[in-house]
């Protein structure tokens, strides 16, 4: 069984900063596309930034230039550095995998979610 956890959110303050984390655990072969998705209540859940396997990025407009994703293969782990946020960046903060869990068979997870907060 794969599993997700996700670290790392709380309450900030406008223009400040926090730092995700995502492990997956489990019995895995590998990990292909890693992402970070959010949401709002009532809202549909959106893609906020993703990262392969290799290291090539896509980010939602919205986050450009503030947010920066990179993972830690070794570590089967996904890191969001969130800099500059805004209150419009509050959100419950969604981390998914594209697992390979054998070589025949591949899934995707995800995780239960950290909340972020930003406010005065």
């Amino acid at each position: 069984q794969v599993q997700l956890v996700e670290s790392g959110g709380g309450l900030v303050q406008p223009g400040g900063s926090l730092r995700l984390s995502c492990v997956a655990s489990g019995r895995l072969f590998s990990i292909n596309t890693m992402g970070w998705y959010r949401q709002d209540p009532g809202k549909q859940r959106e893609l906020v930034a993703s990262i392969t396997r290799g290291g090539s990025t896509f980010y939602a407009d919205s986050v450009k230039g503030r947010f920066t994703i990179s993972r830690d293969n070794a570590k089967n782990t996904v890191y969001l550095q969130m800099n500059m946020l805004k209150p419009e960046d509050t959100a419950v903060y969604y981390c998914n995998a594209a697992v390979v869990v054998t070589p025949q068979y591949d899934s995707n997870y995800w995780g239960k979610g950290t909340l972020v907060t930003v406010s005065s």
